[in-house]
């Protein structure tokens, strides 16, 4: 028997099973149902609601908080990418906030560093995205993203249709 505690200080944290979501804009699903969805069944679910208007905006801390806002992430220097599998009918854009300058919460309003998730309504994808490719506006000479500033991230359709669909399996990051 040794004397040794083994402490790993960087580990994976699939965000669909440690955070509650949160949903906002016309969507058949509200953010108790979506959270109840995750715990019974491991997977996020939202459709949009017939004739909708708006966007549908579905959120996630990286670090749990008690609200929809909270203080960013330090992610590890050895995050590389966040790992999605998810399964979609249309184009979601994938928004990291960033934290604020007061490091108390996420910064609100305005652009964010974003990459887009190709629509898979047939089966679920896994994708890797490296943290790199997230830059502000999603445009080639954006800013990068500061993954040591990390607050959240937003799946947004900003284009939905009746019965537009997003359903995830995983969100994975190191911590």
């Amino acid at each position: 028997m040794s004397g040794f505690i083994f402490i790993k200080k960087d580990s994976d944290k699939n965000l669909v099973k440690t955070s509650t979501w949160y949903i906002a804009g016309p969507a058949l699903e509200n953010q108790e149902t979506i959270n109840r969805v995750r715990q019974e069944k491991g997977i996020i679910k939202v459709t949009a609601k017939d004739n909708p208007v708006g966007e549908i905006e579905l959120n996630v801390l990286i670090t749990d908080s008690n609200s929809n806002d909270g203080p960013p992430t330090n992610l590890s220097n050895d995050a590389k990418f966040v790992s999605i599998t998810y399964k979609s009918s249309h184009l979601i854009k994938l928004q990291a906030r960033e934290g604020n300058n007061e490091g108390t919460g996420c910064v609100h309003g305005g652009s964010h560093p974003r990459v887009d998730l190709s629509p898979s309504p047939k089966k679920f994808t896994t994708v890797k995205i490296p943290w790199s490719d997230f830059k502000q506006d999603g445009s080639p000479d954006g800013k990068l993203l500061d993954i040591h500033n990390l607050c959240k991230f937003n799946f947004v359709n900003y284009n939905p249709v009746s019965g537009a669909f997003l359903e995830i399996k995983s969100v994975t990051v190191r911590i």
